[in-house]
């Protein structure tokens, strides 16, 4: 997660990372940011960090579990497949209208867009 900002949302759109604190409870806060000014601030806790395999998170909460209009829970798994990693990324959301809500946002479009730019990354000699 440490290059996180080179793919977590589509470009042109951007990611500030403000908090990423990596264990069940921490606080994950960004804003990602459009070309035309556009802002939009997700806030929330992981609820369960396994390094290298599983990172399940929510908006459900603000660090130190307190309450806030939940939108969604978000399950990015990694397994090791043929000599390639398989990341299958997850969004479960309260309720239909939440769920019709981030699909009109190009969420499904977006997340194959951000499943590329993490794979170009990935393939980056260091």
């Amino acid at each position: 997660m440490d290059r996180l900002v080179e793919w977590w949302c589509p470009k042109p759109w951007s990611t500030e990372v403000i908090e990423n604190d990596m264990r069940a409870g921490g606080r994950s806060a960004m804003i990602m940011r459009g070309p035309n000014g556009e802002e939009s601030a997700m806030e929330g806790v992981f609820l369960e960090v396994v390094p290298g395999e599983r990172v399940v998170f929510t908006n459900a909460f603000t660090a130190g579990w307190v309450p806030q209009t939940p939108f969604m829970v978000g399950i990015m798994t990694f397994a090791d497949e043929d000599g390639k990693t398989r990341y299958p990324g997850i969004a479960r959301h309260w309720d239909e209208a939440s769920m019709h809500e981030h699909a009109a946002m190009g969420f499904g479009d977006g997340w194959a867009i951000v499943a590329a730019q993490l794979d170009a990354v990935a393939r980056e000699k260091r």
